[in-house]
């Protein structure tokens, strides 16, 4: 099956060509009424760590080395369950990953869309 994968911020109206809507940020998006999100999962288990997340900072200057971390947490439990678990909906289903990140190109979710991508060659 040749599903699409992407990401918008939770903020965004929901579209017709979402698919399965998921959050995955670890902390509930401030501003955001939970039965205006329009979710069909929060998966906050896959969510970078509070550490790595701290970090991080969202500072672009830091996403490569943020990048190649968070890549390493994905193999680590419980993470490693959550991303089986969306490796799983990525293949049966269009997946919207959601996150409130203003700068979704260097956002977890950015990394989860490359991740999840068919020929990404990763395993979960």
């Amino acid at each position: 099956m040749n599903t699409h994968i992407a990401c918008r911020r939770i903020y965004d109206q929901p579209a017709r060509s979402d698919g399965v809507r998921v959050l995955v940020d670890r902390v509930w998006p401030r501003g955001m009424r939970k039965e205006n999100a329009h979710l069909d999962e929060w998966l906050r288990e896959v969510a970078p760590s509070t550490e790595l997340r701290h970090w991080y900072g969202h500072d672009p200057a830091r996403f490569a080395e943020f990048r190649r971390r968070y890549l390493a947490e994905l193999g680590e439990s419980p993470r490693r369950e959550a991303a089986r678990h969306l490796r799983l909906v990525a293949r049966q289903h269009d997946l919207t990953l959601l996150t409130a990140t203003r700068d979704l190109e260097h956002s977890q979710a950015a990394v989860l869309v490359e991740w999840l991508a068919p020929d990404s060659g990763r395993t979960a």
